[in-house]
């Protein structure tokens, strides 16, 4: 890579960043070098300075990597302007964040093939990290619109985020129920953020923006191709817990992200739907080879398992399973006084100061919600 230069902005004033990052940018934005071409290389050399610093003969070593693809590489500076890249972002209020980031999403530092490099105009908070991807057809029945808009509320009022594509159909609908229901949302986008695709939800992606995000792994100007929805899709599903497909049709995207939700160790839920409808027959396939049925919010946050690592909600609690969302203030201040390791009842009983036969049902309650297990009938522990 030739010397590190500091971009400036269209005023002429110096813009901060790394060499580290202008070197994660340009690798990132090659074109021909793909996810699994980018994580071989990366695993290979370490890091983006490293990748861009080699010889032919020793990217040649990578199994995979041609001719064409080393020249590119070693001729980056000729084909990605990082300075305009990092200009553009600053005017437009768009944040790169580089995998190696305390801002980096978690969810998405699991994936094997994670982007090296995301583009974000709003903000991905540790909220986030309880997510559910909601996606579907681009031309859904009115019943599908319907859904999705409901179940994008009924997410956002439990607090969990809703992902999905910001594409037309089930996708924008389950974004605008998120909107309605005052909670958060996150658009993955198949082009850069300054192509908005499709074009009409420009307003809805800036609404997005101020109450979630709008995700990207390609350079602001990348403009919309077939094969970058798919790549999109590992996104879509690898931000979320989950992944909730509301009518697809046997040959549909949302299948393929309900696929890599599976090869990510997500749940996959579908909506089931007519057998005589062509929209809903990617759903019922889904669900005959193994994906949960849901007809409820209540469906999704029951089958969630324990979370990885503790969620910080907006009130300061930390969240270890999706289904304490469900938990009213009695349930709750239950909950709170167990313990991770055996906890007498009567202790239970002191620390929430309640009368014994209501702490009783509540952990019964507790316990058929698989938050908590009974070791004996004067133990329980927090699951």
């Amino acid at each position: 890579m030739k010397g590190h230069t500091s971009p400036v902005d269209g005023w002429g004033n110096h813009v901060d960043i790394s060499a580290a990052t202008e070197a994660a940018i340009q690798l990132a934005m090659l074109p021909g070098v793909g996810p699994r071409t980018l994580t071989s290389l990366l695993d290979a050399f370490g890091t983006a300075q490293a990748v861009l610093a080699a010889s032919a003969e020793q990217l040649s070593t990578i199994a995979g990597i041609g001719p064409k693809v080393i020249h590119t590489i070693r001729t980056a500076a000729d084909h990605v302007d990082v300075e305009a890249v990092v200009n553009w972002c600053r005017r437009n209020d768009v944040s790169i964040v580089c995998r190696d980031t305390a801002s980096y999403p978690h969810r998405l530092d699991e994936l094997d093939d994670a982007p090296p490099v995301l583009f974000i105009r709003g903000e991905v908070i540790d909220q986030d990290d309880l997510a559910v991807a909601v996606v579907g057809t681009r031309h859904p029945t009115v019943y599908g619109l319907k859904q999705a808009e409901r179940f994008g509320y009924a997410l956002a009022r439990a607090g969990i985020t809703v992902v999905s594509g910001l594409a037309r159909g089930i996708d924008a609908a389950a974004h605008q129920g998120a909107l309605g229901g005052g909670g958060r949302t996150l658009a993955v986008l198949g082009s850069g953020l300054g192509q908005i695709y499709p074009a009409e939800h420009q307003g809805l992606a800036d609404a997005i923006a101020a109450d979630g995000a709008v995700i990207s792994e390609f350079g602001p100007h990348a403009k919309p191709r077939s094969g970058m929805f798919p790549q999109r899709n590992r996104l879509v599903s690898g931000l979320a817990l989950a992944t909730l497909v509301i009518e697809a049709p046997d040959r549909s995207g949302a299948l393929i992200t309900a696929r890599l939700a599976g090869e990510q160790n997500r749940d996959v839920f579908a909506l089931p739907g007519p057998v005589t409808s062509r929209t809903s027959r990617g759903c019922n396939q889904l669900i005959r080879d193994g994906a949960t049925l849901v007809q409820t919010v209540d469906d999704i946050l029951e089958q969630l398992g324990p979370i990885s690592e503790p969620v910080a909600t907006s009130t300061g609690r930390e969240l270890r399973h999706a289904s304490e969302l469900q938990l009213n203030e009695l349930e709750r201040q239950v909950l709170d006084a167990i313990d991770e390791t055996s906890t007498p009842v009567d202790q239970v009983i002191d620390r929430c100061q309640l009368a014994p036969h209501r702490v009783i049902a509540t952990i019964s309650v507790l316990e058929m919600r698989r938050l908590v297990r009974r070791l004996s009938g004067q133990y329980v522990v927090r699951i």
